[in-house]
């Protein structure tokens, strides 16, 4: 995990809206299809969240993916994006060391 990719990842308001969804997934979108994998929630629904474009989301999904935030996996047709506790719980505890 390099600190200053995750701090650039959540540098972007919906991009920190969408970490903080995918954390309580059950909270925040409708239950998804029995192939999902666990946690995971599908692309068009976070994109229905937002109201933004699928190319806009794509591309944020990608950032925090890159980040470590969030990991995808794909179930046929659809991609599905889960909540990485350990990365974030990392990041966190290294940023409050250097601070």
């Amino acid at each position: 995990m390099d600190i200053n990719t995750v701090l650039s990842a959540l540098a972007n308001p919906v991009r920190l809206d969408i970490l903080s969804w995918l954390k309580e997934p059950e909270r925040h979108f409708p239950q998804q299809k029995d192939t999902a994998p666990k946690g995971g929630i599908c692309v068009s629904h976070i994109r229905e969240k937002t109201g933004l474009s699928q190319p806009t989301i794509s591309l944020y999904l990608s950032t925090l993916s890159r980040a470590g935030l969030v990991s995808s996996e794909r179930v046929g047709q659809w991609t599905y994006y889960r909540y990485e506790r350990d990365v974030v719980e990392a990041f966190l505890n290294e940023l409050s060391q250097r601070l």
